[in-house]
């Protein structure tokens, strides 16, 4: 049997043309104001997805200690980010929505509709749970899904990250996919129809899956990043386009969906033996890379429609960087999650304020 790990979505990555606003307004409204990272650094590694030239850039992960994945926040340093050049529509080829967890759908709406105008009303996910959209200042939308589980309380009615909205061309091609490769075996519902008006729709049909998973996540983050949902939206009444079409990993948008694991190598040859071959290795050869303070190892494979996943193995997390306090997950049992007193001191000295002009 091979011996790996999926431990649940790490992160979600943004790129923006503006690293420092667009992570003001992620704090502000989402509450990702745990900085685990911040790097700013040449990305050498990907050149299949920037144009065969490495890149230099900026990007820090952040989180919110109610629970769920970060966010990925990423900004070239000295090419000039091309935004799409389309408005993209329900259904278009890539990751078209972040999942966004909270506690109480119908309060936090209200919390957000307070401060920000772009929050439609309080609907249903086709398996009749409740939801609302939230567009930001440029373009990207997040779905808010109701979830009770909380990590760390923090007196806030959301968490992060609990999955993502992808757009596909060939729906029973794409479950097996997120099915076979990343465990997501649960139907939750299989629906046909219209998408909610505050989205744009290139069409009035629309086929959407939502995704879960039979086993809960294992591992030494999955009760911080918690569960996840993974709903693919296939347009049934015209040609969606690929929302990447023409432009590099980083440019501003959804840029991969990131998850959590353990034994890379052996997910790498169940990966190959799947016919999804690892695109990038940030180690093929055994070497460590090294993300700012932290350090790991990280791999890219391709959805059916070429969407980016990106796996993770982390080899060394700063808990207090100042007092050179990191945890070596090598030395550690995998399965055995990390103690919650670490997070709670991660937010002691992570914590980030919004920035005052």
């Amino acid at each position: 049997m091979e011996k790996y790990m999926i431990s649940g979505i790490q992160q979600v990555g943004v790129g923006t043309e503006n690293f420092r606003k667009s992570w003001d307004w992620y704090i502000q409204m989402f509450g990702m104001d745990i900085r685990i990272l911040e790097d700013d650094t040449v990305a050498e590694r990907m050149l299949p997805y920037t144009g065969g030239k490495a890149q230099r850039r900026h990007a820090c992960i952040a989180v919110n200690l109610q629970g769920g994945g970060g966010f990925e926040i990423w900004q070239y340093a000295e090419r000039r980010p091309q935004p799409c050049p389309f408005e993209i529509s329900a259904g278009d080829l890539g990751i078209f929505a972040a999942k966004v967890k909270c506690l109480d759908v119908k309060a936090f709406r209200e919390e957000l509709a307070a401060k920000w105008d772009q929050v439609s009303p309080v609907e249903s996910l086709p398996d009749g749970s409740p939801c609302f959209w939230v567009k930001d200042p440029w373009g990207n939308l997040f779905q808010l899904v109701e979830r009770k589980d909380v990590f760390i309380n923090q007196g806030r009615l959301n968490g992060g990250i609990a999955g993502a909205v992808v757009g596909v061309s060939d729906m029973d091609r794409s479950v097996a996919f997120y099915r076979e490769v990343l465990g997501y075996d649960r139907v939750l519902s299989d629906t046909k129809g219209r998408i909610s008006d505050f989205v744009k729709a290139g069409g009035e049909s629309y086929r959407r899956v939502l995704l879960g998973r039979s086993k809960p996540f294992e591992g030494a983050f999955s009760p911080l990043m918690g569960e996840s949902t993974i709903e693919l939206v296939q347009a049934l009444e015209h040609t969606p386009r690929k929302i990447y079409e023409g432009r590099y990993w980083g440019d501003p948008g959804f840029i991969q969906i990131c998850f959590d694991v353990t034994g890379m190598d052996a997910l790498k040859r169940f990966c190959a033996a799947k016919g999804c071959p690892f695109t990038v290795d940030s180690c093929p050869d055994g070497q460590r890379f090294d993300m700012g303070d932290a350090s790991g190892r990280f791999t890219y494979i391709e959805d059916p429609d070429g969407t980016l996943i990106e796996f993770v193995e982390t080899e060394k997390v700063p808990v207090v960087k100042s007092l050179g306090w990191f945890i070596d997950m090598k030395k550690r049992d995998p399965r055995r999650p990390l103690p919650t007193f670490l997070f709670r001191l991660m937010g002691l000295v992570s914590r980030q304020k919004v920035q005052t002009p």
